[in-house]
């Protein structure tokens, strides 16, 4: 296949909704990225602190639990500022104010494209601060 599916971080999917969840895993795994999942922010809490490698953050705004989407990015952005991250929402409009700096936001339904590109940058992020730390 590809180049770009030998990569070794993961994007982190974050959605509530079954069904979208699917499509975004489907749409970052058909660009050669590993795709890991989870349905709120406690579960990708869980596995962001599990130390798989993970380049990019895919977050609805509006779920279930402990924290919303862009209260996540927020926490990501502070303790993981190597990993890009990509907002997406149809239900409200969000603010560059509210987004992390350096994060992406989409509308939904959003160009799986431009959603491709932003990971891809993200990959790029994240393997030029990995290759600084070693």
């Amino acid at each position: 296949m590809t180049s770009s599916q030998q990569h070794v971080a993961a994007v982190l999917v974050v959605e509530d909704e079954p069904l979208l969840r699917m499509s975004a895993v489907d749409l970052v795994e058909e660009a050669g990225f590993k795709a890991l999942e989870a349905g709120n922010a406690d579960q990708a809490l869980a596995i962001l602190r599990s130390g798989e490698p993970i380049c990019s953050l895919f977050t609805d705004v509006d779920m279930p639990g402990s924290m919303d989407g862009l209260m996540l990015a927020n926490l990501v952005q502070s303790q993981w500022p190597e990993i890009q991250i990509i907002v997406a929402s149809g239900h409200r409009r969000v603010t560059d104010e509210e987004l992390p700096a350096g994060a992406h936001y989409f509308s939904k339904p959003y160009d799986a494209e431009r959603i491709v590109r932003a990971i891809e940058a993200g990959s790029l992020k994240h393997s030029t601060s990995a290759g600084r730390s070693n």
